[in-house]
């Protein structure tokens, strides 16, 4: 049976100002999970006021660091305590498995949110001193006010906290857009923000279409920092539409993370990597292998061995604890990924495993995951997005060719590197053009460490102290220290009386 939801706004449940509502759409069984509301421009504007309102009486920045520590600890206990029942609405709502969603995703968030809790207490100025000589500089560091995040489709929850942990840690009050195919888990996330005492119009949740309420949030000049993961072509638009007020603008954009692959490397260790790290969430990650770049040595071999781990994936649905992969999460998305598939055959690549529905499932929107051999970094397949369950593999002959080749892309965000000589490993990691590199690993993300790509992949990092400093400005404070009404440096303006 689907639900009803309400949007979360001034600390009360409300249904969009037009009364309309939309359908959230289980991926794995096409059936109706919920409606939502269909949020307006002045949906938008009541949240934005809710939000200003709260800022500016300093009921949350005004509040010591202390005391937003404890709010934002407390907020982390209901999550831990009602993980379960998080991590089953962001299955059946994203198709990502149950294992997965319990077992990653839920225990980052938890982890996130503590870890910005103990942020709030850390923020500090860098420096006091007497630099000219006259007075002392201080430097202090302060929420920005109105932050507006918008969440996209495959980590409604997880990429959320990314932005609203900070956020809030630093002081700052937020209105929250959630993907509109995915809204269910951040929706059931505000019930326990409710919960936890957090004040009126800190928080905010407003559902609905992105060219309506992405749009307001960029414009407002009530907002002071929009914060967006999403795709380049939107990252782009964010950006223009912000530049009308010149706010700031804070965007995790596309990827096309390639996997450099040595001469040396373990083919078992290579293969498993590539297989994990390119088909979790069905490769609906903008983080995800999707180019395995490997020295003719062992291309075949490993070739060999993708495969047979690609086909061995159990493929079914998501709520079932043995499921590996679930569907990807609409039918224009499997569509999406099923061109790339046909664009890649005309350009010549050849499937090696997968690249077809699943015969088993008569319902939902499933696809097998797929190797495509024989490509090259021309082809399209091999430089452009295509967000789901498909790993492009091609040879080298030379380092620097791979490297190159690596590199050759319009995105700059996550790459790995495999191969039992740690040096070379670590010299083809420094020429890498990518926010993250990981050697010997693919995926591994912690809140102590920054996120966040070079290019078109956006700028900015999120999780991490950098992220802290993300929500903040900076303030330089001057206090004179001669105690004179004549200072050394007047006579080059005015010769004095």
């Amino acid at each position: 049976m689907s639900k009803s939801y309400k949007m979360y706004v001034g600390g009360k449940w409300v249904d969009s100002e037009s009364g309309e509502t939309f359908g959230v759409v289980n991926p794995a069984t096409e059936r109706l999970l919920g409606n939502v509301p269909k949020g307006t421009r002045d949906d938008v504007g009541a949240a934005v006021d809710a939000a200003r309102a709260a800022f500016d009486s300093g009921v949350w920045s005004g509040k010591t660091p202390a005391d937003r520590s404890q709010l934002l600890w407390k907020l982390a206990d209901l999550v831990e305590e009602n993980a379960g029942h998080l991590a089953e609405v962001e299955s059946k709502n994203v198709g990502k498995t149950i294992k997965y969603s319990r077992e990653s995703d839920l225990p980052f968030i938890v982890d996130n949110l503590r870890f910005f809790a103990g942020c709030a207490r850390t923020l500090e100025g860098r420096s006091a001193a007497e630099y000219s000589g006259l007075g002392t500089s201080i430097i202090r560091r302060e929420p920005l006010g109105v932050v507006g995040a918008i969440i996209p489709w495959n980590y409604p929850l997880y990429i959320a906290m990314w932005k609203i942990a900070p956020a809030l840690a630093a002081g700052n009050t937020i209105v929250v857009k959630p993907a509109s195919l995915t809204p269910l888990s951040l929706l059931e996330f505000s019930k326990l923000v409710e919960a936890s005492g957090l004040p009126a119009g800190v928080f905010n949740v407003v559902t609905g279409p992105g060219e309506t309420i992405g749009a307001e949030l960029a414009t407002s000049k009530k907002v002071d920092m929009v914060a967006l993961t999403g795709d380049t072509a939107t990252g782009r638009k964010i950006m223009q539409m912000a530049s009308s007020n010149v706010k700031r603008v804070h965007l995790e954009l596309g990827g096309k993370a390639p996997l450099v692959v040595l001469s040396d490397a373990d083919v078992e260790t290579v293969a498993q990597g590539a297989v994990v790290g390119g088909f979790w969430n069905t490769g609906q990650d903008c983080t995800a292998v999707t180019r395995v770049i490997a020295h003719e040595k062992i291309y075949e071999k490993l070739i060999k061995r993708m495969s047979e781990k690609a086909r061995n994936f159990r493929i079914g649905d998501p709520l079932d604890e043995a499921t590996d992969m679930g569907p990807l999460v609409s039918e224009t998305q499997r569509e999406r990924v099923e061109g790339f598939i046909r664009v890649g055959e005309e350009e010549g690549a050849k499937i090696a495993a997968g690249g077809r529905r699943p015969r088993s499932m008569k319902k939902g929107f499933f696809l097998e995951p797929t190797i495509l051999r024989d490509t090259s970094q021309e082809m399209r397949v091999c430089r452009e997005e295509i967000f789901g369950p498909v790993i492009c593999v091609y040879g080298y002959g030379s380092l620097d060719e791979a490297i190159e080749d690596a590199n050759a892309v319009d995105y700059g965000l996550a790459a790995s590197v495999y191969g039992r000589d740690v040096v070379s490993c670590m010299k083809v990691a420094n020429e890498l053009d990518f926010g993250t590199v990981w050697i010997n690993e693919h995926g591994v993300l912690v809140s102590e460490m920054p996120h966040g790509g070079f290019k078109q992949s956006g700028f900015g990092k999120d999780l991490s102290l950098y992220s802290f400093e993300e929500y903040t400005r900076v303030k330089h404070i001057y206090l004179d220290l001669t105690g004179k009404a004549v200072r050394p440096w007047h006579h080059t303006v005015y010769h004095g009386d």
